[in-house]
């Protein structure tokens, strides 16, 4: 069974965009998206994929990708709802890692995370000055969760991961 081990932080600075390495505009959807499984489609340039990830909100699930059309996958977009997410992912490799820098827009304007996926739940990974506090086990992080709830609706408490 493929496992996705993942880990989310929020950003201290900025200082992250000078060491990105290549940045692509996203569009994803949720066709489903329940408290076991969720079902995605994303569109990133010309190229498109239907993902299912099981498992809850939590570091470490089971996921299942597949390449689809991207007629097809815009299709199914307009299928989601109630909106879909919209961001800018930035790649900043380090020390032989990968941090993925979602910067959101639209609703979720305003909220940037990075994620860093793992072989392992308990590895090692670098932690630069820019990384901030760790968000995995927080829900309202999670891209299926902003579908419903998004930044823009945050209040101050929910802003503050402490």
């Amino acid at each position: 069974m493929p496992r996705e081990i993942e880990r989310k932080f929020l950003l201290r600075s900025d200082d992250w965009r000078a060491a990105a390495t290549r940045r692509e505009r996203m569009s994803q959807g949720y066709i489903a998206g329940g408290e076991r499984a969720s079902v995605r489609v994303r569109v990133a340039g010309e190229h498109a994929w239907l993902n299912i990830k099981s498992g809850g909100l939590v570091a470490s699930r089971a996921e299942y990708e597949y390449p689809i059309p991207v007629d097809e996958a815009r299709e199914l977009l307009a299928l989601c709802a109630p909106q879909l997410i919209e961001k800018t992912r930035h790649i900043v490799p380090l020390g032989g890692f990968e941090f993925e820098i979602d910067e959101f827009h639209g609703a979720n304007d305003g909220l940037v995370v990075a994620e860093i996926e793992l072989d392992d739940e308990r590895q090692e990974f670098p932690r630069p000055e820019w990384l901030g506090t760790e968000v995995t086990h927080l829900e309202r992080y999670y891209n299926v969760r902003l579908v419903r709830h998004p930044f823009c609706e945050w209040h101050e408490k929910e802003r503050n991961p402490r």
